[in-house]
């Protein structure tokens, strides 16, 4: 496959060709045994929570398996971007400074059919050249055909127009990976979920990362707490958005620029 690489083995010209090209790219052997084993161990407990508030307000049918804003205090999430995954990539897709949008998660089993099976991009309006969001997937088991390895319609982020099922599934690719392999793509990019035809779980960890003008999915500085964002080194405190927040009353507003809620640089 001509878009699949060793994590830090492709160069940026090769990234960028794959992104240009393809709209999607595979890096394998990215995350350690021990940091997978650590996100599914979370990832179950984070699922009840979510799944029980799904339940409790009625919004229970096709979100099975779904769980979203994963990001805590003292979960795996602070972990996992501290690693500062394909930042280089990141960087130079979305030209600079860049934060979370979202951070979610699937658990793909056999009797469940959620909306991530339906064919989708994950930016409602099409943003063509303008490259302001790219998602990343990250691998906790292994992705086959029969588990439900994502398909991606290779080059579609380049149009507008939704496919149709028969001609989407006939010429979309699947992304056959090892677990501890990421996966990065244009948010224009068509593609959805596999079924899940085994009786294992196929899990994943997704992300959404934007130009830091661009509003989130959700507040994670006021969630995790303003004052919480001072124990963060200087890398995860712009990720997560503390750079980027928006005043709420006028002494947030009128600071000092070192003491202002959107910092420079931030686009």
């Amino acid at each position: 496959m001509k878009n699949m690489f060793n994590y830090g083995g492709a160069t940026i010209s090769e990234f960028e060709c794959a992104i240009s090209q393809y709209g999607w790219i595979i890096y394998e052997n990215a995350l350690s045994d021990e940091l997978v084993c650590e996100i599914k161990f979370g990832l179950a407990e984070a699922y009840n929570t979510r799944r029980q508030i799904q339940l409790d307000n009625g919004i229970y049918t096709n979100m099975e398996g779904t769980l979203h804003h994963i990001l805590e205090r003292d979960n795996f999430g602070l972990h996992f971007l501290s690693h500062m995954f394909c930042d280089k990539e990141i960087r130079r897709f979305l030209n600079g400074n860049y934060i979370l949008n979202g951070l979610s998660g699937v658990i793909n089993m056999k009797s469940d059919r959620p909306y991530v099976q339906n064919i989708h991009r994950d930016l409602r309006s099409f943003t063509g050249d303008m490259k302001i969001m790219i998602q990343m997937i990250v691998l906790l088991d292994d992705f086959t055909v029969d588990n439900g390895a994502t398909w991606f319609l290779s080059g579609s982020h380049k149009f507008d127009i939704k496919p149709d099922e028969e001609s989407f599934y006939e010429n979309a690719d699947r992304a056959i990976a090892k677990k501890g392999s990421l996966i990065l793509f244009d948010s224009n990019l068509w593609h959805a979920a596999g079924k899940n035809y085994t009786e294992a779980p196929r899990r994943v960890l997704t992300l959404g990362f934007t130009r830091p003008f661009f509003k989130p999915q959700f507040d994670f500085p006021r969630f995790l707490g303003y004052d919480f964002g001072e124990s963060l080194d200087i890398n995860l405190k712009q990720v997560v958005g503390y750079n980027a927040r928006i005043p709420a009353n006028l002494n947030e507003f009128y600071q000092p620029t070192h003491l202002r809620m959107y910092q420079p640089g931030q686009g």
